[in-house]
């Protein structure tokens, strides 16, 4: 595999693990962080020890111009993107439906739904063999909330991962003679920061004492699967919700 990929919130978690795996697989690399700079470019230097080039963008996925800004740079500092990894996300905090705020709600809302849907349609003007481009892949970061609800953990996050996951079934169908790819990977509880961020550190701990495996998922292996829809060895996949939760 080769080609030019975008990993929005690259900076940290299954994005900074996706960003390492596929530069061994000869991507180049475009990570967006929100706001630690640092851990950003760390990645990018990982990036660039195996042998491929890469660039850090502070963009707010929630913002259109941030987004229309990371692809101008990609495409004048790397080349036209063919692997689109949607990565970034927020979860909102945990509350009950009725304790959570509007804030809330439109910031998850901004962020994992129509930041998804912008990227996808810049993405979609790049790949499409309709518009003079090469084709590609999208791969959506969905979550196993989407299909359990999550309740009185989130219900607001479940929704906006079950709309992921909408997006991804219909633009699957609406590109597919286009030359482009759409597939989403839905996680269950993976070891990375997003429960600490919402205010929950020993999360993963309980949740490992419930889940069949008596473990929550590693970065590594929800970047193997990622990778491997990425690959010639997923060409006939398209539209798929794979889940990665062991046996949850």
């Amino acid at each position: 595999m080769s080609g030019i990929a975008i990993i929005t919130g690259g900076s940290r978690g299954i994005g900074a693990t996706c960003a390492r795996l596929l530069a061994t697989q000869g991507y180049d690399i475009a990570l967006t962080y929100l706001t630690n700079a640092d851990k950003a470019e760390a990645v990018a230097e990982d990036v660039r020890a195996a042998g491929q080039r890469a660039i850090t963008l502070q963009a707010d996925m929630a913002e259109e111009a941030d987004i229309l800004r990371m692809f101008e740079t990609v495409d004048r500092d790397l080349g036209p993107v063919t692997a689109m990894i949607n990565n970034a996300g927020i979860t909102g905090g945990f509350a009950r439906i009725e304790d959570v705020d509007s804030d809330v709600v439109r910031s998850v809302i901004d962020t994992n739904v129509t930041g998804s849907i912008l990227c996808c349609r810049e993405a979609v003007k790049r790949m499409s063999t309709k518009f003079g481009g090469a084709g590609g892949v999208i791969i959506n970061l969905s979550s196993l909330a989407a299909f359990t609800g999550s309740p009185n953990d989130y219900v607001y996050y479940a929704a906006s991962k079950a709309a992921v996951n909408a997006l991804t079934v219909g633009l699957a169908k609406e590109v597919a003679k286009d030359g482009i790819r759409v597939n989403a990977v839905a996680p269950g509880a993976a070891d990375t920061d997003i429960h600490a961020d919402g205010g929950q550190p020993d999360r993963p701990a309980r949740l490992a004492k419930i889940l069949p495996m008596g473990r929550i998922a590693k970065p590594e292996e929800v970047a193997a699967t990622v990778a491997f829809l990425l690959s010639d060895g997923a060409a006939y996949i398209s539209g798929a919700v794979v889940p990665v939760t062991g046996a949850a």
